[in-house]
């Protein structure tokens, strides 16, 4: 069965669904779906470390959001295959929102020649059916760090054909951090 639009949950405010436990008694939530986000750090990580990638692209959020973890694996995997056949090795990309949050859905009885919907219960619980990451406004979605500016560019232009696929309205930070030269020490 598909799911459900994601403006049924996204612009929503929800307390975090997440209570798992080891003792099945002591756990809220019985069953949990998969987590969808294979990977969450792509790219050239030793590089990153020895100060190798001095642009930083971060895309965050403007307003305060459910993204579900389907929409976030899809753009992280667009993006991904094309940095990674445009500049292999030469990039960092993180994921830095997690899907934690365990939405829910009561459903609804449909069947042929059904006119009516069903109603159901007045505030009912309902059933796990998807992971989502609950990002407040401002908050982090994507990292990205490159070596040099055409990188940066193509970068922004990914982010830009993404827009589609998150549910709400971002912005993409620049930040250049200064080229650590072992020769040029201050003196």
């Amino acid at each position: 069965m598909a799911l459900r639009k994601a403006r049924s949950y996204s612009k929503k405010y929800v307390v975090p669904y997440t209570r798992r436990s080891k003792l099945k008694s002591k756990s809220y939530v019985k069953t949990v779906p998969p987590q969808e986000v294979v990977k969450f750090t792509m790219g050239n990580q030793k590089f990153f470390e020895q100060g190798k990638l001095p642009y930083h692209l971060i895309l965050i959020s403007t307003e305060d959001i459910q993204i579900r973890s389907n929409a976030l694996e899809a753009s992280r995997q667009f993006v991904n295959r094309n940095l990674e056949t445009s500049f292999p090795g030469q990039y960092l990309f993180m994921v830095k929102t997690y899907p934690h949050h365990i939405q829910r859905e009561n459903k609804m009885l449909t069947g042929a020649g059904s006119d009516r919907m069903q109603t159901g219960m007045q505030l009912s619980f309902g059933k796990a059916i998807a992971r989502a990451a609950i990002v407040k406004k401002g908050g982090k979605i994507f990292f990205f760090a490159f070596q040099n500016k055409k990188a940066t560019a193509l970068a922004r232009k990914l982010l830009h054909q993404i827009k589609a696929k998150l549910p709400c309205k971002t912005r993409i930070l620049y930040e250049e951090t200064a080229v650590e030269d072992a020769n040029n020490e201050p003196e």
